[in-house]
């Protein structure tokens, strides 16, 4: 009171003083919500997709409820981030009926959330910046543009089903309607469902299985449009590289491997975890040592340098890939789908690659002459018989002057049975012309291998007498036709001439990657047009700007969480070979009716494989992270249903999986609509003069198994 105030004064001075802390304190708030949002959005280093052209287009109103085709952007900017493992809390045993399950928790922290606030205003982008920006992502056509194939030259760039006499069906397949009815696949193989190796109904008619006609592709007439479903108490796999040696059990409960190989220290069970020790039947006591025993064994082997790409016959659970990653060798391991259940699934969940294959009756899905080694372990394939149909298929892949490396009981073992197999296969490889480089017995695992390389020149063919044994191929046999191709008991010369490709060795990694190989003709056009060295360095710079600028920054993907890529259509390999820092590994798919490149993606010390997406892919559900889609849907909607070209990518895709699909806007629209009635969430729609682009991850639901 001394002071002149009443209490009124006071009370209403204290509100004042309230009322302005509160308003400087929200304002205060609104800046900071500003600049945080302007930092982690910075329309200036946002990527093309981001800042005032990251929108999503308006939510298409139910079939039949609104017009189609409509792709005006929304005015709202409105961003899925993905979240990252420490936001999302490990599901609950899955229930089959729920919606988008969160997935595993973890302690690693992503290395970048993307944010964005609808109703913060943010600074102008200079129009010519955007337009560059938009550029980088949706080149101009005018600029040899890489979203559609121009190649003219059919002799240059022939397709897998051209070599192998496919016939053309070509059709205008009618757009199916996304269902709303989705089901469980109903088969014997439950969780482990594929449909082209699972045909029981076929299988049950064959007449014979002695060349493993059993273990081969036999596809459905009709692709299923059923949903494989989760295995009971399924978890957000365990993540690279801690998964190389553990894997949750629930995710592949099976235990038959544990009963027959858990004493070669294959796989042990460790409570809820499947545990791998890195054995493996011949190298009980660990790969690594068994690698490094190999180089001693031949230097020129020398992993990660001259030797990149591997294939590993009858893989087991692929520790012996799985281990090369060390070496910086990337390894194509492939086992049948057997008794020995779920050895590929076992590699897949551990972040190794492989596929579910057979030497049986047809050529495996690969070119001639592209691996720089071939590693077979006890692989239990009789080589030596049937005039060495199997080993001539190998040497038929193997590149020229790489090797065979071979650990079995016949090159160590002196009872008869093995001395018989050692002597067939010593005379069928002299036959061959491959020659016995070194044989040698390890000390540790106390197992021994062959090394035999393969020639490197026609001079030993030229030599052979006209009656010998394999005979040659003829002159029509050409061995780049694999697509559902018989074996052949014949050897194929080399072509000739020092700008064939097989003339010399490629460049050591990791020149080779970004090198364009030596046989690629400046006079010949390539697949988009250009020179084809300089398409190839165009494919790559393009691949490099758009995963840079978009896919690492622009998506808010927890990049930690992803380890096994697909790329539907590869092209170049430049999507695969633009992430090569990453640890990832792409499995590069060619379709058989795209310009053959898959020689130039193994030059480049990458793999894949040939395939046809109108069938499902030799590989078990829930296999890839990420898959990539670059303007397939809309070439392969023309030969098959699409609706069943999607559920095949729901099937290998793991729940939290991504899906990023490129493609005109129409196909995006009919993708989007499929995905959405999957219940897969929508992070990102975005278009550009009639081109889209479809970011979408695969959520845990499945449909009511009452229902099915």
């Amino acid at each position: 009171m001394a002071l002149g105030h009443t209490r009124a004064d006071v009370r209403s001075g204290s509100s004042c003083l309230s009322a302005t802390i509160v308003a400087v304190f929200v304002g205060l708030c609104l800046v900071g919500v500003w600049m945080a949002s302007s930092t982690l959005v910075s329309p200036v280093e946002f990527s093309p997709f981001q800042a005032a052209s990251l929108w999503r287009r308006p939510t298409p109103t139910p079939a039949g409820a609104g017009t189609e085709g409509n792709t005006t952007p929304d005015v709202s900017p409105v961003v899925d981030s993905e979240k990252s493992a420490d936001e999302q809390e490990e599901p609950p045993a899955v229930r089959q009926d729920a919606v988008a399950e969160p997935l595993e928790r973890t302690n690693q922290q992503p290395d970048e959330q993307v944010v964005t606030e609808p109703n913060v205003e943010k600074p102008d982008v200079d129009q010519e910046q955007e337009s560059k920006r938009d550029a980088e992502v949706f080149p101009d056509a005018s600029q040899a543009e890489l979203l559609n194939e121009t190649a003219t030259d059919p002799a240059q760039w022939s397709t897998q089903a051209a070599k192998s006499d496919i016939p053309d069906t070509t059709t205008v397949a009618s757009t199916a309607a996304a269902s709303a009815n989705w089901k469980l696949c109903d088969t014997e193989a439950g969780a482990d469902y594929i449909p082209c190796l699972d045909n029981v109904e076929f299988i049950r008619k064959l007449q014979h299985d002695e060349h493993y006609e059993h273990r081969e592709r036999h596809c459905p007439e009709e692709p299923p449009t059923c949903l494989v479903p989760l295995p009971n108490g399924y978890r957000s796999p365990i993540r690279w590289p801690k998964s190389r040696d553990q894997i949750w059990y629930s995710n592949v409960p099976h235990t038959q491997l544990v009963e027959f190989k858990g004493h070669q220290n294959w796989v042990n069970i460790s409570g809820e975890h499947l545990v791998f020790p890195g054995g493996g039947t011949q190298f009980k006591y660990g790969a690594l040592h068994y690698i490094d025993f190999i180089q001693e064994a031949k230097k020129d082997v020398a992993w990660g340098k001259r030797t990149r790409v591997i294939l590993d016959v009858g893989c087991g659970v692929a520790s012996f890939g799985g281990y090369l990653f060390d070496r910086d060798v990337l390894t194509m391991s492939f086992a049948p789908k057997d008794e020995h259940e779920a050895q590929v699934q076992f590699a897949l969940e551990r972040g190794i690659p492989a596929i579910s294959a057979v030497m049986g009756t047809k050529r495996l899905p690969f070119p001639s002459g592209v691996f720089d080694a071939v590693h077979c372990a006890r692989c239990r394939v009789p080589w030596h018989i049937e005039g060495g149909k199997l080993l001539l298929e190998l040497n038929r892949v193997l590149r020229p002057g790489g090797y065979f490396v071979w650990s079995a009981t016949p090159v160590y073992l002196k009872k008869p049975e093995d001395v018989e197999i050692w002597e067939a296969m010593s005379a069928l490889t002299r036959s061959m012309c491959w020659e016995l480089v070194n044989k040698v017995k390890e000390r540790i695992n106390r197992k021994g291998i062959a090394i035999f390389q393969k020639p490197k020149d026609n001079r030993c063919y030229d030599a052979r007498s006209a009656d010998a044994n394999p005979p040659l191929c003829g002159e029509y046999d050409n061995p780049d036709a694999v697509w559902n191709v018989s074996l052949q008991s014949c050897i194929h010369k080399f072509p000739t001439g020092p700008a064939i490709r097989g003339s010399r060795w490629p460049e050591e990694w990791p020149l080779r990657v970004e090198k364009p190989p030596y046989w690629l003709n400046s006079s010949e056009a390539g697949v988009y047009g250009k020179p084809a060295p300089d398409d190839f360095q165009a494919d790559y710079e393009h691949w490099k700007r758009v995963i840079r600028n978009s896919y690492m920054e622009g998506f808010g993907i927890d990049w930690n969480a992803v380890r096994n890529v697909m790329d539907m259509k590869a092209v170049y390999g430049g999507f695969a070979a633009a992430l090569r820092n990453m640890k990832v590994w792409v499995m590069n798919v060619v379709p058989i009716d795209s310009p053959d490149t898959l020689p130039i993606i193994y030059e480049r010390g990458l793999f894949g494989l040939y395939h046809d997406w109108c069938e499902s892919f030799s590989t078990y559900p829930r296999s890839y992270d990420l898959v990539h889609a670059n303007h397939i849907f809309s070439k392969v909607k023309k030969r098959c249903e699409l609706l069943g070209v999607i559920v095949e990518v729901d099937r290998i895709a793991r729940p939290g999986g991504r899906l990023i699909v490129r493609d005109d806007m129409e196909t995006i629209s009919e993708v989007e609509s499929i995905v959405k009635s999957l219940h897969w969430e929508v992070r990102l729609s975005y278009s550009q003069d009639k081109e889209g682009l479809l970011f979408v991850q695969k959520t845990m639901w499945r449909p009511n198994p009452s229902s099915s």
